[in-house]
């Protein structure tokens, strides 16, 4: 065995135990503060209610053990297992040419997962979020969704592909720097266009209606100097009772989006403190940051592809017999997330750091008490469980744990 799979396996096996020992830290941690509200949310949240986001975080959190184990036997299955392998003998039967054989076999591919991912999907819609009375999908609308994501995914991905594999086998040695330059380009179009072109594909989105919260919300906008395309109302409920507001888009091309659910839960005053903390994000350049860290990884990731393509043993390690630019796409993009899952409390901590500053932004353009407010509210009505584990939280949560975060604002 090839030194590389040998390296590929350790990586692997380290992070599958940490994920289990993690979601075992987790679990223990919240059925240990189960029994009583954290003292600084007990005049806040009941007991009940507390006890309802530690159920339903647990509930997740077990079943999301399934599928660690069904994907990781997927991976194996794909590359030692020879799934890829014989997924590749089959599309090179139709002589259709390198770039085109690659982009059947990525589609099969990519198809093939989809369908092996649809129970887990189905199961934690219908099941666990319709149990904790969240789900307000239908299956008519479930399909539709999937079918138009599966579309979409079509016009935009293909050409992408094409292109991609194209520069990788015509461009020379420094396919990489021009394909960067192709990703980038392309990212930046998608966030200009999502807005305005994407999402409403999948959702309804209605301008705010004139009154008092239009109003809260344009004077806001204004002491902070923040030109949007318009300030929009999405339809939410049609599919979950979770509620949330963003922002999307860049340029003039951008638009402020309130979930209907969220105006059904919060006042005026909390709307307005959400808002800013959102608006936080733009004005230290949160965006941008996360933009430029995005676009600099991408670069490194295809400067390691361009070494790595040229190497047999690349190949061959994982379970391929003949070496083409597209099996090394491919292969790079599954084996990736196992070398780099262990750096994963490193993105969440500079994601938690962002969301201090856009906290505290929030606090200088509104009063710390009303986000305050809307976050307890938040927390509520979306069963967040206010009792993370704090090591699983510095691997997976881009916010910091309700309590950190309150006592934060608190300090204001």
């Amino acid at each position: 065995m090839h030194n590389f799979a040998v390296l590929f396996l350790v990586f692997f096996a380290i992070s599958i135990v940490v994920k289990f020992w993690l979601s075992q830290r987790h679990l223990t941690h919240i059925q240990k503060h189960r029994a009583q509200v954290p003292d600084a949310f007990n005049e806040k949240i009941t007991l009940d209610e507390h006890q309802k986001a530690a159920d339903y975080t647990s509930t997740k959190v077990k079943f999301g053990r399934l599928p660690l184990i069904y994907d990781a036997g997927i991976l194996l299955a794909w590359t030692f297992g020879g799934g890829l392998e014989l997924l590749d003998q089959f599309a090179r039967g139709y002589e259709l040419g390198s770039v085109y054989t690659g982009i059947l076999v990525i589609l099969c591919m990519m198809f093939i997962s989809s369908l092996l991912d649809l129970p887990f999907s189905l199961y934690s819609t219908f099941v666990i979020e319709e149990k904790f009375g969240f789900n307000r999908t239908t299956i008519k609308i479930f399909i539709i969704d999937m079918f138009k994501g599966g579309l979409l995914g079509l016009i935009l991905g293909v050409p992408l592909i094409w292109v991609v594999l194209w520069l990788m086998e015509q461009a020379g040695e420094f396919w990489w720097l021009y394909t960067w330059v192709v990703l980038t380009t392309f990212s930046l179009l998608i966030a200009w266009a999502y807005p305005t072109w994407i999402a409403p594909i999948f959702n309804k989105f209605s301008p705010l209606e004139e009154g008092e919260t239009l109003n809260r919300i344009t004077g806001l906008l204004n002491r902070c100097g923040f030109n949007s395309d318009g300030i929009f109302v999405i339809d939410g409920s049609k599919r979950s009772s979770h509620g949330n507001a963003y922002f999307s888009g860049f340029g003039k091309n951008k638009r402020i989006v309130f979930y209907d659910t969220l105006l059904e839960s919060l006042s005026d005053d909390e709307l307005e403190a959400v808002l800013a903390h959102e608006l936080g994000h733009f004005k230290r350049k949160h965006i941008v940051k996360g933009m430029a860290i995005s676009f600099a990884t991408t670069l490194a990731g295809l400067a390691i592809l361009a070494w790595l393509m040229k190497a047999d043993w690349f190949y061959t390690s994982l379970g391929i017999s003949t070496s083409s630019t597209y099996m090394a796409l491919l292969l790079f993009t599954i084996v990736t997330p196992v070398f780099t899952f262990l750096l994963s409390p490193i993105m969440s901590m500079f994601s938690r750091k962002n969301e201090f500053e856009a906290d505290d932004y929030a606090a200088e353009q509104s009063e710390a008490k009303y986000l305050i407010h809307a976050l307890v509210n938040l927390y509520k009505e979306n069963a967040n469980t206010l009792t993370p584990d704090p090591l699983y939280s510095a691997f997976y949560d881009s916010h910091p744990p309700a309590p950190v975060r309150i006592a934060h604002l608190a300090n204001h």
